[in-house]
């Protein structure tokens, strides 16, 4: 009689050099591959009526898929620039713990109820994970940092202020908000707040001092993501992506970028028919680990 041949153990298969042991997340072979695609095409669904006031909000459903890859379930996430919650919100829906620090007391408010619905909604899957909004400046993370019992942190994701760019001139975006007066306009009044730094260069050294110092807050082999653009600004482009990028491989090993596209954005016409001005409607997704 033919023989038939038996199956390995599934611990056997787990070990077999095709599929090698995951360290990082509970993704699939599949989906890992997808994710190191260097761009992709996010975007963002209509905003909440109730985080409408923050003028520049990121959305929940891009910050999951880079949780998502760069941690396991109940893994532990900071976001030292949170805004209204995206990230926190992101982290309940994928089980994982998160931090965020935000200066404006109204964004951090808004936050918090963001979270206890997120936290509602995940309902007993969410009954053990730590999601906690501390008002205050990123800057002082270290100090903000050490009257809380938190393990090293797996990942940071975060994007800055596009330096002062919600204070240029002709921004449209701005001009609509402007005939609401229940949405702000800009991130705050605060002389902390890097929003309100004129001067690149000045904007550049305190954004950098900023990621640099939460080094120690990492354990070894994090990533961190940091989404940003390049500015437009009277005339001159200022390459802050790529500033920030270089400023921090100081401190971090900058291991790439992912380009975040939306093709959803109307078009204007820049330099018709006399110069080239691009409609910028990517984002760089800087991608670092602390070694």
């Amino acid at each position: 009689m033919p023989t038939t041949r038996a199956k390995k153990p599934i611990a056997a298969q787990a070990a077999s050099p095709r599929t090698p042991r995951n360290k990082l997340n509970d993704l699939a072979p599949r989906d890992w591959l997808m994710f190191q695609k260097s761009w992709f095409i996010h975007n963002p669904p209509p905003r909440r009526r109730g985080v409408l006031a923050h003028p520049a909000k990121f959305p929940e459903t891009l910050v999951g898929e880079f949780v998502k890859f760069f941690t396991k379930r109940g893994g532990w996430v900071i976001d030292p620039m949170l805004g209204t919650g995206s990230t926190l919100v992101a982290c309940l829906q994928a089980g994982r713990n998160g931090v965020g620090i935000e200066l404006n007391p109204r964004y951090a408010e808004i936050a918090r109820g963001e979270v206890q619905a997120a936290r509602e909604a995940a309902g007993r899957t969410a009954a053990r994970l730590r999601a906690e909004v501390i008002e205050g400046d990123a800057s002082q993370a270290l100090q903000l940092m050490a009257a809380r019992e938190l393990p090293p942190f797996d990942y940071m994701i975060t994007s800055p202020p596009y330096w002062d760019m919600l204070r240029a001139r002709g921004a449209a975006t701005q001009r609509a908000r402007r005939v609401a007066p229940e949405l702000d306009v800009y991130y705050s009044e605060d002389a902390r707040d890097l929003g309100n730094v004129s001067d690149y260069q000045a904007f550049l050294a305190r954004l950098t001092a900023l990621y640099a110092n939460l080094q120690p807050l990492f354990r070894p082999g994090a990533y961190l993501t940091i989404i940003v653009k390049n500015v437009k600004k009277g005339g001159t482009i200022y390459p802050l992506a790529w500033d920030l990028a270089r400023n921090l491989s100081a401190t971090y090993a900058l291991k790439d970028e992912r380009i975040w596209c939306q093709d959803n954005v109307r078009l204007a016409p820049y330099g018709l028919g006399s110069a080239w001005v691009s409609n910028t409607v990517h984002h760089y997704c800087l991608q670092m680990r602390r070694e």
